[in-house]
């Protein structure tokens, strides 16, 4: 299901907000744009991300503004070190603000967080890699995963959904998720290694690429995760797809591939109430 996504204004800065989420009454949540907030240069304007060479001050700042427009503080949040690895991290009420402020303080290992702990501000953090976003309205719990390409292949979407059964006996087949924006098929090109990779993986290429010439191709990451999450048990209605492409939009996102390397971060954002 693609769209199903409103833009909200909140001051100078603008994010994503899902009716699929926003109609359960459940969460707080969204995904942001670059617009708004106090980064400069290659970080303008709403960087949220602390590792990637802003001024720490500006991050800090920034933070203060998106968790106060979802009414929570900036010691609400949670963070993650995201290696594009597949560990989930069960958030708990002690992990209330690491990485809010430095990132050393943040959690290791953790390109997933999970929790059913409402009043804590799961975050994490994009600049093309796909944002998936996981709500369980029956057991109340949500979980945000990180997938680049490693983590696409090693289906870290599935595997926060496991972590969620385990933890919170999170039904698949009950769940609400989004895959928010990320870089587009229009634009993510891939050599034969990626191609191998996913193949060995067990997804189909000629399904997920096209060959874009000179033994390269353009991969469909954001079809790779929603593959991913039908086989991992959620209803195909109850996926959305914002279908937007960061590498697409400068004015709107960061992009990693769009500006060379140098640029700042989105956010996914979700806590419960």
């Amino acid at each position: 299901m693609l769209a199903g996504y409103n833009i909200v204004t909140a001051g100078d800065i603008s994010y994503l907000s899902f009716d699929i989420f926003e109609n359960t009454g459940l969460v707080k949540h969204a995904f942001t744009t670059r617009r708004g907030g106090v980064s400069r240069d290659s970080f303008r304007w709403l960087n949220l991300a602390s590792h990637v060479g802003d001024d720490p001050g500006a991050v800090v700042e920034n933070r203060i503004i998106i968790s106060s427009a979802l009414g929570f503080g900036i010691d609400d949040m949670v963070v993650g070190q995201q290696v594009h690895g597949d560990r989930v991290h069960i958030v708990r009420k002690e992990d209330r603000g690491r990485g809010a402020r430095d990132f050393t303080g943040a959690i290791p290992d953790a390109d997933s967080l999970v929790t059913n702990l409402p009043g804590i501000l799961l975050s994490s953090y994009y600049a093309d890699c796909v944002p998936v976003m996981l709500l369980d309205p029956v057991k109340k719990a949500i979980g945000l995963a990180h997938a680049g390409w490693k983590g696409t292949v090693k289906r870290i979407a599935a595997t926060t959904l496991k972590v969620m059964g385990s933890a919170f006996g999170t039904d698949p087949a009950r769940c609400l998720a989004v895959i928010a924006p990320s870089i587009g098929p229009c634009c993510y090109e891939v050599d034969q290694p990626v191609i191998r990779s996913f193949s060995g993986a067990g997804f189909d290429p000629a399904f997920l690429t096209k060959p874009s010439g000179d033994g390269r191709w353009k991969l469909n990451l954001q079809e790779a995760n929603r593959l991913t999450l039908v086989e991992a048990g959620i209803q195909p209605d109850n996926i959305v797809l914002a279908g937007m492409c960061t590498a697409c939009t400068p004015d709107i996102f960061f992009s990693y591939r769009g500006q060379s390397g140098k640029c700042g971060r989105m956010a996914s954002l979700m806590a419960l109430k």
